[in-house]
């Protein structure tokens, strides 16, 4: 029996879940989970349930839109592999660790290409049977590779997510646009500290005592995108930058590959500029 993954946002009012598990249980659905956040300060209510059973999604998103509030989204997520474009530059560790990932069977989701405007990591994805395109910056402004960055990109037919892999080119916000809420980036940074480039010399020079990583979406405020996952670790004052960036390399894949993992089992929501995940 499939089960389906139903996504709500709506404006919060009393009643809701017992509205929600009322439709499921007229539907002949179990449930398999649950899990529900209010956020008191804005009055909004959030809801992620895998549900089982024979399911008309869209008569099934019908019925709930109907009994919620008038600006509620509701998503009913058939279970199926999304596809993604991985995209990096020279740095080989973030996109090794999710193309290993990829290859053990860990990431439910279609690969479609690793993209870059250098040739210099084809040999390392050839290695996995993906296809590798490189569409080189050089002779070109701005604008004019991002637009054929934007063409490759679309050649792919439906991409739900595409992940930056130390992918380091700033994007404009046409191309944030024609991609909204799925571009997932990892920073070599605990944000909001350090942020640009070269952060673990700005850190060094700073003294502090932990550094860390930030996976967060990509918005047009460079580093400022609602933030995904985070993790850090303690350093010492022996710690030069060059090893706060050998040891910050390694928190990069653990945190960008749990990014990716909460967004290919759909459980974050975006609201406003922070996420709510489940």
């Amino acid at each position: 029996m499939k089960q389906y993954t139903i996504l709500i946002d709506s404006p919060d009012e009393k009643g809701l879940v017992y509205k929600i598990s009322k439709v499921f249980f007229q539907h002949e659905l179990n449930i398999i989970s649950n899990n529900e956040f209010v956020d008191k300060e804005n009055s909004r209510f959030f809801m992620r349930s895998v549900v089982a059973g024979d399911i008309n999604a869209s008569q099934l998103q019908e019925k709930l839109s109907t009994l919620l509030p008038k600006e509620a989204t509701v998503h009913v997520i058939a279970p199926k592999k999304k596809n993604i474009v991985l995209m990096a530059t020279k740095e080989s560790h973030a996109l090794g660790d999710i193309l290993i990932r990829y290859e053990a069977g860990e990431l439910d989701a279609n690969i479609l290409a690793v993209v870059s405007n250098y040739d210099l990591l084809e040999p390392l994805v050839s290695k996995f049977d993906i296809p590798f395109v490189t569409v080189s910056h050089v002779d070109l402004n701005r604008q004019e590779h991002e637009d054929k960055v934007i063409k490759t990109l679309q050649s792919f037919g439906e991409i739900d997510y595409i992940v930056l892999a130390k992918y380091m080119r700033i994007l404009t916000p046409n191309f944030v646009d024609t991609f909204r809420d799925k571009i997932i980036n990892i920073h070599h940074s605990f944000l909001p500290a350090f942020i640009g480039a070269n952060p673990y010399k700005q850190a060094y020079e700073r003294g502090v005592k932990i550094i860390g990583a930030t996976a967060h979406f990509v918005n047009n405020n460079l580093d400022e995108g609602p933030i995904i996952a985070q993790e850090i670790i303690p350093i010492n004052h022996a710690y030069g930058w060059k090893d706060m960036q050998r040891s910050g390399r390694d928190v990069e894949k653990i945190v960008l590959s749990r990014a990716l993992k909460l967004a290919l089992e759909d459980r974050i929501f975006v609201y406003e500029n922070k996420t709510v995940i489940f």
